[in-house]
């Protein structure tokens, strides 16, 4: 255990955040979460709707869910190693050794070096975005970086070595570095205190932006999926919540699912709210069609106004599902893609 450093628990929140997601977009996320959250016991209390409502909009939930567990890990280590010492528990106390975090939920091994070396100055090199930018353009590295995973974290575990006590700035400037001046698309070569090294920046003017080398561009599919906002004469609307799997386990959302080739969309919604609910519904007028893009693939979400006809509703591919009143729905958390259906069904209730 480490006799002094930061304090480990906001590093960590903010290197998960960071994962496949750019600082400007993860800084008012991590500013509500600190607010709401502001130290492990605190995430441990927490419900998991409670964390996946305030990480709604962030992408990729899993992460949320796997911070949310390991909060719960890292405080039974904590205050077990707290009562050990006969000491209130404290940063200090926070595991230090790279093989216990690697064995956490949702911590690889950039984030563990990230953490680590931030919080406690562990000679840990990291290897997140901005980092395999640099690096890729220092060396001028003809192929993508995933396919050279290994040579890139010698390269960054050599930085370390050369700056032995200094791993926490080192990390800090090389992630600076890529952020502010060794863009994407307009790196400040001008500036860099790195150009006389740098062997994309020696080839010639305009190389730089070569590098690192990209993968061959590959088709995305299309999906058109059909969305029934099923109300019932109380004037409440049925959502259900999604099984804990993928990248929007946990969340709530509005029933519906893939349109077969050849189908109707009114068809494909009276289909799936039978199969996926147990439930008989008229498929009324449309409500908002919404154009929504994920890494992996695009989707169309055509939504109708559904009146509830008849059988009870059964979780039978979700966890549960719940009759709302429509002002409650913030309440819940929901995909993003679910916001702009939300605030068409507000308004067409108005």
């Amino acid at each position: 255990m480490a006799d002094e450093g930061l304090d480990p628990y906001p590093i960590w929140v903010a290197e998960v955040m960071l994962q496949q997601t750019q600082l400007q977009v993860v800084l008012p996320y991590w500013q509500r979460w600190m607010k709401a959250f502001p130290g492990l016991e605190a995430l441990a209390a927490a419900s998991e709707q409670q964390v996946l409502l305030l990480w709604q909009g962030l992408g990729y939930y899993s992460r949320a869910r796997r911070l949310h567990a390991t909060s719960r890990l890292l405080l039974a280590e904590l205050e077990r190693t707290s009562a050990d010492l006969n000491d209130p528990l404290q940063f200090s106390h926070w595991p230090v050794d790279p093989e216990i975090w690697l064995a956490l939920p949702g911590i690889g091994r950039s984030t563990a070096g990230g953490i680590l070396s931030s919080a406690f100055n562990s000679p840990l090199a990291i290897l997140d975005g901005n980092v395999r930018r640099v690096l890729a353009r220092l060396h001028a590295h003809p192929e993508p970086p995933m396919r050279a995973q290994a040579l890139f974290w010698t390269w960054s575990e050599a930085l370390i070595d050369a700056v032995p006590g200094f791993s926490r700035d080192l990390n800090q400037a090389l992630m600076d570095l890529g952020a502010t001046v060794c863009t994407p698309r307009h790196p400040s070569c001008e500036v860099c205190p790195w150009d006389a090294l740098c062997a994309a920046y020696a080839s010639g003017s305009g190389s730089p932006q070569q590098y690192p080398v990209k993968e061959a561009p590959r088709n995305i599919p299309f999906q058109v999926i059909g969305v029934g906002v099923v109300l019932k004469e109380s004037g409440e609307v049925l959502i259900d919540q999604r099984l804990n799997e993928g990248l929007l386990g946990g969340l709530w959302e509005f029933p519906g699912g893939k349109q077969e080739p050849g189908e109707e969309i009114i068809d494909t919604i009276r289909r799936e709210l039978r199969e996926e609910l147990a439930i008989e519904v008229s498929v009324e007028q449309a409500l908002i069609t919404v154009d929504h893009a994920y890494s992996h693939k695009k989707l169309r979400f055509e939504v109708h106004l559904c009146r509830w006809i008849s059988g009870d509703p059964q979780p039978l591919a979700s966890q549960q599902v719940r009759w709302v009143k429509p002002s409650e729905l913030s309440d819940y958390p929901f995909p993003a893609a679910n916001a702009r259906i939300i605030a068409a069904l507000l308004e067409h209730l108005d």
